[in-house]
């Protein structure tokens, strides 16, 4: 059975941000994103494990690995819904797999450099 998270933002208030979007939009985000309402502070994208998947992963950036370990503090989520937790993330979603994002000390998302 599905577990039923407490989304900061519920589905019925989401807007259609991503109405260009043609792509898979699957992704993965952390529940201090989507059931704390942190910002996105580090995200980065992967090849697609399947073909609703975009590779894109969202994580407050503040996520200890302990967290990360449990299944239970992530989940599968529209990119949709995750640009109307935080909208700087649609100029970056076109980005390829490899890429990865964080937010610096002005708050601002940067492409990390390998």
């Amino acid at each position: 059975m599905p577990i039923i998270k407490n989304s900061k933002i519920k589905d019925r208030d989401l807007k259609p941000l991503l109405t260009d979007w043609n792509d898979a939009d699957g992704c993965f985000a952390t529940d201090m994103i989507i059931v704390d309402g942190m910002k996105i502070g580090y995200m980065y994208r992967e090849e697609p494990v399947n073909d609703y998947d975009s590779g894109w992963r969202f994580l407050s950036g503040t996520e200890s690995s302990g967290y990360m370990n449990n299944p239970k503090n992530g989940g599968a989520y529209t990119l949709n819904k995750l640009a109307n937790y935080d909208p700087e993330i649609i100029p970056l979603l076109k980005s390829p797999c490899g890429t990865a994002y964080k937010r610096d000390a002005m708050g601002i998302l940067q492409k990390v450099e390998e």
